[in-house]
């Protein structure tokens, strides 16, 4: 009863100080005061006053709320692990096998394969050098990105 009193009584003054700045010719800022006043009261002729009054008193009901908090941060906490681990357990398995394994390079791909691209890089002409305002260009863009820590 004393909720739906002082939402009547805001949504009322409200509404006075739309009329006053709807006197000083703010006609704008007059229609926006007015639609916030009217909230209030139109969140007590719905109903939705009385329902979160009724929720505020109810121990069962902030038990609820304090449940599904939980519940949200364990979630939230399971996900932080999740992504900092790795994965699940079978894909950390299998990654420590291949890592033991050492089969990340093949035993034959150390040597160097001189086959038929050796000699076509021999028949060709040597790289001309680049003009000096090409390393300038470059000068500048390093200048930059040491100036921005990159």
């Amino acid at each position: 009863m004393i909720a739906e009193t002082v939402c009547a009584a805001v949504s009322v003054a409200g509404l006075g100080i739309a009329a006053v700045t709807a006197y000083r010719k703010r006609f704008l800022r007059a229609a926006r005061i007015a639609a916030y006043s009217l909230v209030p009261i139109g969140l007590v002729m719905t109903g939705v006053v009385g329902w979160l009054a009724d929720t505020a008193f109810s121990p069962t009901a902030w038990a609820g709320f304090i449940l599904l908090g939980g519940s949200w941060l364990l979630f939230m906490a399971t996900r932080a692990v999740e992504r900092r681990g790795g994965g699940t357990r079978k894909e950390r398995r299998e990654a420590a096998r291949a890592a033991g394994r050492g089969d990340a390079v093949a035993p034959a791909a150390s040597a160097p394969s001189l086959g038929q691209g050796a000699g076509a890089a021999a028949r060709r002409p040597a790289a001309t050098p680049r003009a000096e305002s090409s390393g300038d260009d470059f000068s500048d863009i390093e200048a930059i990105l040491k100036k921005h820590g990159i």
